[in-house]
């Protein structure tokens, strides 16, 4: 195989997740009450008091009620966002730049490894997290979310690192 095809391919599938990335940054950054609803629920907890009572009597102490430490962790998640975003970016400009001879093949490889592994480091802190609020009860749909996005995270890495 080219090396040039699969550094162009590599690329491509680091601009895809950079993409994606991008997007979810720039809603929170526009709308963060869309989000931060989401993530106040999930340490507090919401879901689980209301449906699952007994269970949450056991973990009750974890839950976050303070409206301003929640704003904070919302802020700290988007500014991780923003940095594997940024990390992406810079991966896919260096892979360019490597395409056409202007930058080298292993910046631009770093680069896109240390951007998808920033990707990876999201989703599974948000996995980290979750399991810690015990998200799977009332929140399967975003649990289910942050494993995919952490696959899809590292399989880029994987793919990178050919």
């Amino acid at each position: 195989m080219d090396s040039t095809v699969l550094l162009a391919v590599q690329g491509f599938s680091t601009a895809l997740i950079f993409a994606w990335l991008a997007i979810g940054f720039w809603d929170n950054l526009r709308y963060p009450s869309v989000n931060e609803t989401y993530t106040a629920q999930v340490v507090q907890m919401e879901r689980m008091r209301e449906e699952f009572p007994d269970e949450f009597s056991l973990v009750a102490h974890r839950a976050i009620s303070d409206r301003g430490f929640q704003r904070l962790m919302f802020r700290l998640v988007v500014l991780a966002e923003g940095l594997a975003t940024l990390l992406l970016f810079l991966g896919v400009i260096a892979t360019l730049m490597a395409l056409v001879g202007t930058g080298t093949v292993g910046t631009a490889k770093t680069m896109m490894l240390i951007g998808a592994a920033a990707f990876t480091g999201v989703w599974a802190s948000f996995l980290i997290v979750g399991n810690y609020f015990c998200y799977w009860f009332g929140h399967e749909g975003a649990q289910n979310t942050h494993y995919q996005m952490t696959l899809w995270g590292l399989g880029t890495m994987i793919f990178v690192t050919l």
